[in-house]
């Protein structure tokens, strides 16, 4: 059976057990990171040397970061639907979440702690307002992006690219920060939430 380390409200985590719902795999999972066993010994640093969460064990073989774990287990499972076999759509869906990965997540790495976690280290109104922009300025690259392809960030059909940006819009979403009006973004996030997983590991634990 596939384990799973690493705690549940962790966002990354949960891109791995939404991925996991979709595809009806069944996993062990334990709690790593914060207020739990520590990623920082060396047993986990041999398993991630980031010591970061998550990692999934798959028999013998580990393996870290969490867009590319949803991306092997989609393929693992044969599921075209979600991790297309055409070269370019596969393409396109990796561009989203690696886009996710890197420049929305680095958006909100300074406004995300001081407004929805109150972090000491975090004060600065100058950076918590630029942080503010630069996040909404993002989010508004995913309303476009909804106003030419549909219902979802590559067109009618749910894929994997909608996992890390659904999950992304529920922070910028649930965070108390001022936000632009983004009806394709709005709707977006109320389609997401008729799907069970996003129900699950989509808005669980800290946003």
């Amino acid at each position: 059976m596939l384990k799973i380390l690493g705690k549940a409200s962790s966002i990354n985590v949960r891109k791995v057990l939404w991925t996991c719902h979709e595809l009806g795999l069944d996993y062990l999972r334990e709690d790593f990171g914060a207020g739990f066993q520590p990623t920082d010994t060396p047993e986990f640093k041999a398993l991630n040397p980031n010591g970061m969460v998550p990692v999934l064990i798959d028999g013998d073989f580990v393996l870290w970061e969490s867009n590319v774990i949803c991306r092997y287990l989609a393929a693992r499972e044969g599921r075209s639907d979600l991790f297309s076999t055409d070269l370019q759509t596969r393409a396109l869906t990796e561009q989203w979440m690696d886009w996710q990965a890197g420049e929305l997540n680095n958006s909100w790495r300074y406004a995300f702690p001081a407004l929805a976690r109150n972090s000491p280290q975090h004060t600065d109104e100058t950076l918590i307002k630029a942080g503010v922009s630069d996040w909404n300025r993002h989010v508004q690259m995913i309303e476009e992006q909804l106003l030419r392809s549909g219902d979802y960030i590559l067109g009618d059909s749910f894929t994997l690219a909608d996992i890390p940006i659904g999950l992304s819009v529920n922070r910028w979403s649930m965070t108390p920060m001022p936000r632009p009006a983004l009806p394709a973004v709005t709707a977006y996030y109320e389609r997401l939430n008729q799907r069970e997983g996003f129900r699950l590991f989509g808005r669980n634990g800290t946003p």
